[in-house]
């Protein structure tokens, strides 16, 4: 199980049965952690960097992830330094 925010990581590893589920492998990873501040049951989550159910089930070794919310679109943070970069060179 990974959770990051901008500060920390956090990483904890769980023995789950093959029949377990994401959502077997976060409360299980819940139960190990001190970390109340992992948004448990409201984040998306994903395999690898895929998001996936809780309901789906994971392979042995398969790192499932707790993402948080993004503060801004990557992408128009970038239009908006584009624009500050156009700005600045025309005058």
């Amino acid at each position: 199980m990974a959770y990051a925010t901008p500060s920390q990581q956090y990483l904890w590893a769980v023995d789950l049965p093959w029949e377990a589920t994401v959502a077997d492998a976060i409360e299980a990873a819940r139960r190990v952690a001190n970390a109340p501040e992992v948004p448990w049951d409201t984040a998306p989550v994903g395999i690898f960097g895929e998001l996936c159910q809780r309901s789906d089930r994971p392979a042995a070794g398969d790192r499932i992830e707790i993402y948080r919310p993004l503060r801004c679109d990557p992408r128009q943070r970038r239009r908006d330094q584009v624009q500050k970069q156009r700005k600045a060179r025309a005058r």
